[in-house]
């Protein structure tokens, strides 16, 4: 985390040495001094991590100083930076000399450190490739070597399918990655089945061979050929020069001792996909049918592994609730209870178990506490609100964060500050991805890399800490790509801790109200006035606040708070909040990154949101501003500007409301998301200025008229980054007249069209990369199907009143990519064909409204691969045909795991059931003329 501050406040001083001709000379040099001596620190501080790693107290407080000098470079900056900046360029003579004063200060106190590192040893250790300082400390997986048989709980499935991976007849070498996130039962799994004597039986030689994250090669294969030769199945001793051989040497002997034999080797924990690439020479394919389990946290190892159709695999997930309930049972009441809960325990444990999502090693832990606590439900609830703290402090428990640090230890620096951002989310909440992204990048987490994006940077931060099983994926787009995602709730109190430590993030709830004022973010969770937390913090440090609760705002005006309590505030996140308004207040928060006033009911942005020149992202999504000030213009850093309304009860063209905008568009040039803007407001102009962002990766306009959509395609025909567009008319009897486009944007992956069409536009067929379309009220007179079909990389297709045909029909070969389909007609669709061989790889089909629909399609039996069927606003009669004892229909769906329909009632979002629960609704959906 140090290394990270200091490589920020680098990147902040570098600019201010250069540019600032205002401040004193001997305050530039006294800037760029400093500038030379934290990247002076920087080379090793890398190392002094490390040692911190492995508990070196001295080493700890060393980079805490560091850490608090960077944090007090940068609150000096930013502060010069604000009276700059609220001076209109021109800092005041008494901040120029403020500065030079603290800039005095620092320069004195990072000499002390840089003295301290040279007394502690620190300045020999150069480099990241300097030697890891190892400390002895009891492995938690050692333990799971020993699992009794009998204490297995929710792996037996699991233990058994590999097991006959490993015994198979296949003569081929088999590698078996067995993946899943920390603690999760990976060890305990491989070593049941390694153990086995049925298994051991079937092969000449065994090994089983622990990875640590700092292995050395000759002690990996010393320790594999000691295993071989000391088996029982053989009788030669151990070559004593294995010891003294070197690497080469060692990896010649054992392809040599294994050609002529049926091996299986374990190699326990493997975390990088160089370790396979080495060790894979040491394993010859000698045709005897040798297994190799590979154990890894990392997605990316296992999927390297898999180098050849007979690899496999086997993707370990968290018990299910009731395996859960049953090892959390075993363990805690085994003692007096025979491993059975007593019921004035039942709540706080099932809480507790919930808690622990499943995850073996958190409810092996936390039950062994439990069982030797005293049975009272009061003792146990204290243990569960303080279960953060007990992580920290049980030795017992402990376990579990050495493990999850593992992981986190391991990775790179420029990721732990994605991790821990984690924190700042409530317990069991997953964030969108695109939300979790503009903030990673309004932080300034993400590193520029040449020929990418900000954006496309962190989406690939995000997916690496997916794949190293830190991160949850909550929900994903039809597209296979995340839309959602979480930490586990243990992992997150794991992060809450750390993030204390390093005064990163600190989290006020109903119990916790205060924090201190070193802390750099403030996640609120809790539901009461916020008055006395603001009003406390007279002066601070913070840099982002983040609101997850429907919190009672402070009476006073919330940003002139802000503004007085808050001034370096970068990264303001007020979605969901009971706010009606935006005081002009907020036009001196000139720090501001990221302004978010998502699902409230603000109406007006102030003029003042034009002093923001640092704004990257404002979120007015689903809140009720309607126009945007002329003063937006003068954001050229904005990055993302996100305004989009309508009314999901009864959805039509004039529900979709976006913002009006007024000239001067063009000068936003960094504008990567423009989503959505009216075009009954001087359209001709504001397409016109269209042309100067070239930067546009998504684009939606609302309110389009017939007469403009030439000039529409004029100003985005050249957009060669543009992959989402959106367009829709300013009302049902409006035409898109889209026919006589001749170059769309060529890189389009989503194309939303809501409006009339004359025809489907034939340069549709003509969009190699479309991934997703969605067509609405298009009153197409044709069936649009067969233009669409060959489509060659179409994922998703949503039709919506598309036709006013009685059939759809899918032909065989038709669509052989889509995984999502959804359509609906209230015009006549009689009748839905799917012919056996059409939509081979549907995944998803949604179905509805269709009055008149009269019967299942029967096609629906071929779609092997369909794992989701949805029926919306069908008729009761249809519903019926399907249910599963009288139902005629019901032999089409019964191989789909599930299937839900769905009725809105009483002017809510839509109610999803079962089909097994649909009698429970029957009599009341007839009661409303169903």
């Amino acid at each position: 985390m140090a290394y990270s501050v200091v490589n920020s406040v680098i990147q902040t001083l570098a600019p201010l040495i250069v540019n600032e001709a205002k401040l004193l000379s001997n305050v530039r040099r006294d800037v760029a001094s400093i500038k030379a001596e934290l990247e002076s620190i920087k080379t090793f501080l890398k190392d002094a991590d490390l040692r911190a790693e492995t508990g070196d107290e001295i080493a700890m407080i060393w980079v805490k100083q560091v850490r608090e000098v960077a944090y007090q470079i940068e609150d000096v900056i930013d502060e010069y930076l604000l009276d700059r900046g609220r001076r209109r360029g021109f800092g005041s003579l008494f901040q120029r000399v403020k500065i030079a004063s603290q800039i005095q200060d620092i320069k004195r106190t990072i000499g002390e450190i840089k003295e301290r590192a040279d007394r502690y040893g620190f300045s020999v250790m150069q480099g990241s490739g300097s030697k890891r300082i190892e400390r002895p400390w009891h492995d938690p997986r050692v333990a799971s070597l020993f699992v009794e048989e009998d204490e297995l709980v929710g792996i037996e499935s699991s233990r058994d399918a590999l097991t006959g991976q490993l015994i198979s007849k296949e003569s081929k070498r088999v590698v078996i990655s067995v993946v899943g996130m920390p603690g999760v039962g990976k060890t305990t799994l491989a070593s049941k089945v390694y153990g086995k004597q049925t298994v051991a039986g079937h092969f000449d030689c065994c090994a089983w061979v622990p990875v640590s994250r700092s292995y050395k090669w000759e002690e990996i294969l010393g320790t594999m050929l000691k295993q071989f030769y000391q088996s029982e199945l053989r009788e030669s001793t151990t070559p004593p020069e294995i010891d003294v051989m070197g690497q080469n040497s060692l990896l010649h002997k054992l392809r040599e001792f294994l050609t002529h034999n049926r091996y299986l080797i374990v190699f326990d924990d493997a975390w990088t996909t160089s370790f396979w690439e080495f060790i894979k020479h040491a394993l010859p394919r000698n045709g005897k049918g040798g297994r190799v389990i590979i154990t890894t946290r990392s997605e990316e190892v296992a999927v390297f592994c898999k180098e050849s159709p007979w690899d496999h695999i086997h993707w370990l997930q968290p018990l299910p609730e009731e395996k859960a309930w049953d090892l959390f049972c075993m363990k805690a009441f085994q003692r007096d209870f025979e491993g059975r809960c007593p019921p004035e325990l039942k709540d706080v444990s099932l809480r507790i178990v919930q808690k622990c999502e499943g995850l073996p090693l958190a409810i092996v832990a936390i039950s062994g506490i439990l069982s030797i606590k005293n049975k009272v439900a009061s003792e146990w609830k204290r243990f569960y609100d303080s279960l953060g703290c007990e992580l920290q402090m049980k030795p017992a428990l402990t376990s579990i964060s050495k493990i999850v640090l593992l992981s986190y230890h391991d990775l790179p620096y420029y990721l732990r500050s994605c991790f821990l951002y984690f924190g700042i989310i409530p317990e069991d909440y997953s964030i969108s991805c695109g939300r979790l992204i503009r903030l990673w990048i309004a932080e300034g987490f993400i590193e520029e890399q040449r020929g990418k994006t900000l954006e496309e940077v962190a989406k690939e931060y995000l997916t690496e800490l997916i794949l190293r099983s830190l991160v949850q994926v909550s929900s994903k787009k039809p597209n296979g790509r995340v839309k959602k995602c979480r930490v586990h709730d243990v992992v997150r109190e794991i992060i809450l801790s750390k993030s204390m430590e390093l005064n990163f993030c600190h989290v006020l709830g109903a119990e916790n109200s205060s924090f201190n004022d070193i802390t750099r973010r403030l996640s609120i969770h809790m539901d009461y006035n916020l008055d006395n937390v603001l009003e406390r913090a007279k002066i601070s440090w913070i840099r982002s606040i983040f609101l997850f609760r429907e919190a009672k705002l402070p009476e006073k005006r919330l940003m002139s708070m802000l503004t007085r309590n808050f001034n370096l505030l970068k990264t303001l996140d007020l979605s969901d909040a009971h706010l009606v308004q935006i005081h002009k207040e907020v036009g001196n928060l000139f720090h501001l990154r990221y302004l978010s006033v998502r699902h409230t009911k603000v109406t007006v942005i102030p003029k003042s949101i034009g002093k923001l020149y640092n704004l990257q992202t404002l979120d007015l999504k689903y809140c009720l501003v309607r126009e945007l000030p002329s003063q937006i213009n003068r954001l050229y850093k904005l990055r993302h500007l996100l305004v989009l309304n309508y009314d999901s009860w009864n959805l039509s063209l004039d529900s979709i409301k976006g913002v009006k905008m007024r000239g001067g568009i063009g000068c936003l040039e960094e504008l990567q998301k423009l989503w959505l803007v009216e075009a009954n407001h001087d359209a001709t102009n504001l397409f016109k200025e269209l042309k100067n962002l070239q930067k546009l990766r998504k684009l939606g306009i609302c309110k389009l008229k017939t007469k403009n959509c030439q000039d529409l395609f004029n100003g985005i025909q050249n957009m060669k980054h543009l992959k989402h567009l959106a367009l829709c008319a300013i009302s049902e009897h409006e035409i898109l007249d889209l026919d006589l486009v001749s170059t769309p944007p060529e890189s389009l992956e989503q194309l939303r069209l809501g409006g009339r069409l004359k025809k489907l536009p034939c340069w549709i067929a003509q969009l190699q990369n479309l991934q997703d379309l969605y067509l609405r009220w298009s009153s197409l007179v044709d069936d649009p199907l067969h233009e669409l079909q060959a489509l060659p990389n179409l994922l998703m297709l949503s039709l919506n009143e598309v036709c006013y045909g009685e059939q759809l029909s899918f032909k065989a070969g038709w669509f052989p990519k889509l995984k999502g389909l959804n359509f609906s007609s209230q015009r006549g669709l009689h009748s839905v064909i799917i012919e056996e061989g059409a939509l081979t790889f549907l995944e998803e089909l949604l179905i509805g409204p269709c009055q008149q629909l009269q019967e299942v399609p029967s096609g629906i039996r071929h779609l092997r691969k369909l794992t989701t069927l949805l029926f919306f606003q069908m008729p009761t009669k249809f519903i019926n045909r399907m249910l599963p004892d009288k139902g005629q229909d019901h032999w089409i769906v019964g191989h789909i795991p599930t299937v839900k329909f769905g009725f809105k009632r009483q002017g809510l979002n839509y109610k999803l059931s079962a089909l097994w629960e649909f009698q429970n609704y029957e009599s009341d959906l007839k009661f409303k003329g169903k």
